[in-house]
């Protein structure tokens, strides 16, 4: 490991020698994740993109993309495009990345199961703002926004994302 992995512990993330505050998804960590289950998946993940609200702040790295009306993320199993931003209209169950609510503002995009995507294990695993302090996610990992956005304009592509299985939490 070195000081620029994110590493989950059970007091935080583990990121340039300081603990940030993060929450998971309600159905803890997973060996197995599987879509709709409510689990964060264990093992190393890459940053391999970052999402954001050009409406609602300024571009947080030169390497984001700016979230649109009609951007989407797919997390239906049956969908060819099955995790994986996809543009409206979609025919197939997806999730808005535009929301009215601050959730989806800045969003960092995991390697989790793509390359090819297995349908039913999982989708949309992202690093984003938290609903408040404590409230599980649906099995991302989730900050408050000043740390989201320091952790965003710091990374690069490929940084990784070390979610160890439960018993292993340092």
């Amino acid at each position: 490991m070195n000081p620029q992995d994110l590493v989950l512990t059970r007091r935080g993330l583990r990121w340039r020698g300081q603990i940030l505050p993060c929450t998971i998804g309600r159905g803890g960590i997973a060996l197995h994740k599987r879509e709709g289950d409510g689990a964060t998946p264990a093992g190393t993940h890459r940053v391999t993109g970052l999402l954001y609200r050009a409406d609602r702040m300024p571009r947080p790295a030169p390497w984001a993309r700016a979230i649109g009306p009609r951007d989407l993320w797919s997390d239906d199993p049956e969908d060819p495009a099955y995790n994986r931003q996809v543009r409206a209209p979609h025919g197939y169950n997806h999730e808005s990345l535009r929301r009215a609510d601050p959730l989806y503002d800045l969003v960092l995009l995991t390697d989790w199961n793509t390359e090819p995507a297995r349908p039913g294990h999982g989708s949309a695993i992202f690093l984003h703002q938290w609903r408040r302090p404590g409230a599980p996610t649906e099995g991302c990992i989730a900050f408050a926004r000043a740390d989201i956005r320091r952790i965003a304009t710091a990374i690069a592509p490929g940084t990784r994302l070390i979610v160890p299985a439960a018993p292993f939490w340092s």
